[in-house]
């Protein structure tokens, strides 16, 4: 388990490779809900809203028996990044651990990211899939 503190309500979980096109963006461009919800749907994030800023404890799962959302999520380094959602890529910064955070080393390819919320507690599962774009028409909240 490990901790995520966030001062943007909000959970990030992405593969910074399919993300190096936004680096020269503004590092709020995914506050704006519309380009938050091209870069899900698109399969090249998760970001999940969890409700208020704070720590948050993580948990990693194999798979989740009832999760409360799944995003489909591409996946082309074998490298994941999850973390405050302020530290996605933007602004001229691509995420690291310094300020918390954690990479997860997953095979290229595509997966269901299952995530639920019991309070300060996240637990998310990456289950490979054949899918990897979304269709949600509102934001992601857990």
């Amino acid at each position: 388990m490990t901790t995520i503190v966030t001062g943007t309500a909000t959970l990030c979980v992405f593969d910074p490779a399919l993300l190096r096109h936004k680096l020269e963006e503004d590092c709020d461009w995914w506050s704006i809900p519309s380009a938050e919800l091209a870069a899900v749907n698109a399969g090249q994030v998760a970001f999940f809203n969890v409700g208020g800023d704070g720590a948050y404890e993580l948990a990693l799962h194999a798979e989740l028996a009832e999760p409360q959302v799944i995003v489909h999520l591409a996946i082309v380094s074998g490298r994941v990044f999850i973390g405050a959602g302020e530290d996605v890529t933007g602004g001229g910064l691509e995420p690291d651990t310094a300020y918390g955070g954690l990479f997860v080393d997953l095979p290229a390819g595509s997966y269901r990211v299952q995530a639920r919320r019991d309070g300060a507690h996240i637990s998310l599962a990456f289950v490979s899939d054949t899918r990897s774009s979304n269709a949600f028409g509102d934001l992601v909240r857990i």
